[in-house]
């Protein structure tokens, strides 16, 4: 399967259909006009303006000090340079704490250029994810390692490997899935569980560090092009052998997604 520029507008309905069909769709972050539109050029159907952009353009050790103000500049800066991908924005870290902040923050990113807006959470998100769902604002659900969570949470861990958290896991993604969400995100998570996750669903499901089963993976940009200063065992470099540079390392990572030859073994976890 040879990767191509996106020939017309993803939506929701495209990344539902492709998941019906048993196929891949591939994501990855963007935070600026330029890649955006490399990215898309190379076939990305999604790509997500991270809270990364903390870590890996502000230098911060998380995502925790990135702004409303911040989200809405680059969500601005990767609109402009859009070809046709879904364009989802994360909420940031304490942005969604209300009712009120939730809808103002989300609709802020909507009309910054957002498709679908990502927030972290379980069971607990999903009065927010039905809040924002009914009033006409696609949610994508982020569950397993959840960045936001970190001091919670203990660090940068995998999340799942314990019986009953995964088999929480697995309930609260459906519960979410019931109060509206579009997409739902699995990051660090063991594949098996990944992989009973997505065949209990009907909505897409990306992931990242999740295992080769889910509909979709996704990656921070800088840890495709190997930029990135710390390496995960879920990361591989795509720059190392690319033969044209930039735009052939997003291609590679595009083609080995929907050929399911990434994420393979060693990028996995149990």
């Amino acid at each position: 399967m040879s990767t191509q520029k996106i020939s017309s507008n993803v939506t929701l309905t495209t990344l539902l259909n492709i998941k019906q069909r048993g196929e891949k769709f591939a994501c990855l972050t963007a935070y600026d006009a330029c890649f955006a539109s490399i990215l898309c050029e190379a076939g990305v159907e999604v790509l997500l303006v991270g809270d990364s952009l903390g870590m890996v353009l502000q230098g911060h050790d998380s995502t925790l000090p990135v702004t409303m103000n911040d989200m809405i500049y680059h969500m601005q800066c990767v609109k402009r340079g859009n070809r046709g991908a879904l364009l989802m924005a994360d909420l940031p870290f304490m942005s969604y704490a209300s009712e009120s902040q939730t809808l103002e923050n989300a609709a802020a990113l909507m009309r910054a250029g957002a498709n679908i807006v990502k927030l972290e959470g379980g069971a607990w998100i999903a009065n927010t994810t039905r809040l924002l769902a009914e009033r006409g604002i696609p949610v994508c659900a982020h569950m397993g390692l959840t960045p936001q969570s970190v001091n919670r949470i203990g660090g940068f861990h995998v999340q799942g490997r314990d019986p009953e958290q995964a088999q929480s896991i697995v309930e609260e993604a459906q519960l979410l899935q019931e109060a509206g969400a579009s997409v739902l995100l699995l990051e660090c998570v063991p594949k098996i569980l990944a992989k009973t996750v997505t065949e209990g669903l009907q909505i897409p499901v990306i992931g990242i560090g999740a295992g080769p089963d889910t509909t979709a993976q996704i990656m921070v940009l800088h840890d495709v092009l190997g930029v990135s200063p710390i390496t995960p065992k879920f990361v591989k470099n795509f720059l190392v052998d690319s033969k044209n540079g930039i735009p052939g390392a997003i291609e590679s990572y595009v083609k080995a997604v929907k050929e399911r030859t990434f994420p393979a073994e060693e990028h996995c976890f149990d």
